[in-house]
């Protein structure tokens, strides 16, 4: 299966615009495996690019992805498990030890229904992984929904039923730059011979950046985030 530098990531020229992220992503995924385990909901699944990650390295024994119908197609030879409609998930009531929502809750126009399902097919006392972007162009225009701040998504997942909640930055002030000088270089519109130039002039100024980054461990004026990650336990 190709991973598309999802699980072994590598820095390069190539993807200053996503390094960052998807790095962080999977070492947030690789923080709480010892947390799936049994039957795991991957919800907006796209391709699912940490499937084969986790059931390697948690006590996962059943992966399924669901999406919404008509979802994006990431590659043609790679279905979800099943749809839905937005409204029902297709699975009885507690069917699932374990769910994660990866970059999927911002594509959400309704997002109380959506983890109110999860809440709903989630097993007492299971766990939901969630991530979600805050410095980050539109995507999948028209259906890029919203930018959660720490406050807005934490009140939307108590609503839902959640409790437990844990809310964490993915990266800070030196991140956030960049991620900025990434997404500008590789992203922007501008002639390709300035794009390549530019990237490798970018490039020890973006991993400098990267190292030395601190990220926040609390939400006060004026700090700033690339995104957010977390898990909430019903």
């Amino acid at each position: 299966m190709n991973f598309d530098n999802f699980i072994n990531i590598t820095f390069s020229t190539g993807n200053l615009d996503t390094y960052y992220i998807r790095y962080f992503i999977k070492d947030s995924i690789s923080q709480n495996l010892l947390q799936f385990h049994g039957r795991l909901l991957d919800c907006g699944c796209g391709k699912m690019p940490y499937k084969k990650y986790i059931l390697q390295n948690s006590q996962v024994t059943k992966y399924v992805g669901l999406d919404i119908e008509g979802a994006l197609n990431y590659d043609s030879t790679i279905k979800p498990d099943f749809t839905w409609n937005g409204v029902k998930m297709p699975f009885d009531n507690d069917s699932f030890d374990c769910a994660i929502g990866t970059e999927m809750l911002e594509h959400c126009p309704y997002p109380e229904i959506v983890l109110s399902e999860i809440y709903r097919v989630l097993k007492p006392g299971g766990i939901f992984f969630f991530t979600v972007p805050f410095l980050w162009p539109l995507h999948e225009a028209p259906h890029d929904e919203y930018r959660y701040t720490p406050f807005s998504l934490e009140r939307h997942i108590k609503k839902s039923g959640f409790n437990s909640i844990s809310i964490k930055a993915t990266g800070g002030w030196n991140a956030a730059l960049a991620q900025m000088l990434g997404l500008w270089v590789k992203r922007k519109p501008m002639p390709e011979k300035r794009r390549k130039f530019l990237s490798h002039l970018l490039k020890p100024i973006i991993k400098t950046l990267i190292k030395g980054d601190i990220k926040p461990i609390s939400f006060e004026e004026s700090t700033m985030i690339t995104g957010l990650y977390g898990t909430a336990i019903k």
